[in-house]
């Protein structure tokens, strides 16, 4: 049977976190009442003219810098024409033959090594408003709150070759813009969309087969969902003697299913052409400089960082690098107590477990950095046990406590006095005499019963360390 390779390319268009519009002084909060952020310009009412937010463009020159994108020293804006319920001029203002920047990539890991996926070009434009289907077949709700928005759109080159590649990428592209804080990469609020472009062609040809575009993917989840059934439907289409239709295609996540929104033939002319009322852009190698100086870690920068000068595992580093508040959380617990290693098993276990539990984001939690690095100073100075730390944990998960505060006010003091902890030891074994006679006669594994046993006997506050050395010599005499 005839093996086929998959090609895939990703447009993202990216909402950038400015104050304002990209064009106009509107406000860009989200959630706000419906038609409640607009004016004459986002309205697209006669006789108004576009202003340039400069923020948009630092915020676009930063993801070029980052991206290791060629920043085009001379860029302009163009009209893109088309008609819809949500688009009140007409036409969308957004960058054609003259982009801010052309090529970089982006680096994920595939089965382990590093693959740099080519970017061909991010380019700045407005977003349009949102139409809204309240369930009625003959009627549209039209909001232009979002109309004016400003984006930047990151298309990569047709360099992806799975589905699940495809999110690898899309997650580092979020993780970039997030660590940026240009984009919050809310994919269910629309401020992270991503459409796809993908064909199919046999194993070894290097001609591009037809592709479709898939549009409608608001969760990663999704997004690979949609790119599995899509490769799937094109391959059992061109194995039975069909052909490709080069169309735009749209995820219904409820069936499961992409199905066909308009093909090629019925496809808009965008009749591009330079926007008369914006002057040309020329971002110069100062205005570069002056964003470059901005930009923080990155991701990548960070991971390497912390493996070297913390000596933690690369997948350690990995967890805590995931978001930049997570990042930043773990160097503010190692600035008060240097242990690296254990702040964060801690923070890898028990506090991303309760906060995924509980729905809470990091900045959110009760434990400050402070409080928990203070915890794991109290368990390596034998102040209380790694046991008695799960109570602790989570009293202070629960209040926000000082977790001295909590040992002192729950008497959670480990007992490390000898003489305390051999009355739990003798107590212990005049309670399992068959237990203390196997373990003399070889079976050395009961230890841990005993161990367990005394711990329990004790509420967990007996040394653990010292209990295994008394339990030892109490049983071989």
């Amino acid at each position: 049977m005839l093996q086929y390779e998959v090609v895939i390319g990703l447009e993202v268009h990216a909402q950038l976190l400015t104050k304002s519009k990209i064009f106009c002084g509107c406000s860009t909060k989200f959630g706000s009442p419906p038609n409640t952020q607009t004016c004459p310009v986002c309205l697209g009412l006669p006789g108004v003219l576009p202003v340039l937010n400069r923020e948009v463009v630092n915020f676009a020159i930063m993801m070029a810098l980052a991206t290791r994108s060629k920043i085009e020293p001379y860029c302009r804006f163009a009209r893109k024409n088309y008609f819809y319920p949500d688009l009140p001029k007409g036409y969308q203002i957004s960058q054609y033959e003259l982009p801010l920047s052309t090529g970089g990539y982006i680096e994920i890991d595939v089965n382990g090594g590093i693959k740099k996926i080519g970017l061909t070009r991010i380019h700045m434009e407005e977003d349009a408003g949102k139409s809204i289907h309240d369930g009625s077949a003959d009627t549209t709700l039209v909001d232009l709150n979002r109309a004016g928005v400003p984006l930047i759109e990151i298309v990569s080159e047709p360099e992806i070759r799975s589905p699940e590649d495809s999110v690898t990428y899309l997650k580092k592209l979020r993780e970039t813009l997030r660590y940026l804080e240009i984009c919050d990469g809310n994919m269910e609020e629309g401020s992270f969309r991503c459409d796809a472009n993908i064909s199919i062609r046999p194993v070894g040809e290097k001609e591009l087969g037809t592709k479709t575009e898939v549009k409608n993917m608001n969760s990663f989840r999704f997004v690979q969902k949609a790119l599995e059934y899509e490769i799937n439907r094109q391959i059992e289409v061109v194995s039975g003697g069909g052909r490709i239709i080069q169309e735009t295609r749209l995820w219904d996540s409820d069936r499961g299913v992409t199905v066909s929104m308009r093909s090629k033939e019925e496809a808009h002319d965008y009749r591009y052409f330079p926007e008369p009322d914006l002057v040309p852009l020329e971002v110069s190698t100062e205005w570069q400089e002056e964003v470059k100086k901005k930009l923080p870690e990155l991701p990548d920068e960070k991971r390497e960082r912390f493996v070297q000068e913390y000596e933690i595992p690369e997948y350690d580093a990995q967890v805590l690098t995931a978001s930049k508040a997570l990042a930043n959380y773990f160097e503010e617990s190692v600035r008060d107590y240097r242990s690296p290693k254990s702040i964060s098993n801690w923070i890898m276990g028990d506090l991303l477990r309760e906060l995924k539990l509980s729905g809470t984001d990091i900045d959110d939690s009760l434990i400050r950095p402070p409080h928990l690095s203070k915890m794991i100073k109290m368990i390596d100075e034998d102040v209380i046990s790694g046991k008695i730390a799960k109570t602790v944990f989570e009293e202070m998960y629960r209040t926000g406590k000082d977790p001295e505060a909590i040992v002192q006010e729950k008497g959670l003091v480990q007992v490390t006095d000898e003489g305390e902890i051999e009355k739990y030891v003798s107590q212990v074994i005049a309670e399992n005499p068959g237990e203390a006679e196997a373990y003399r006669g070889g079976k050395d594994k009961l230890i841990g019963f005993f161990v367990g046993q005394v711990m329990k006997l004790s509420g967990g506050k007996a040394n653990p360390a010292k209990v295994n050395e008394i339990l030892k010599s109490m049983l071989r005499g």
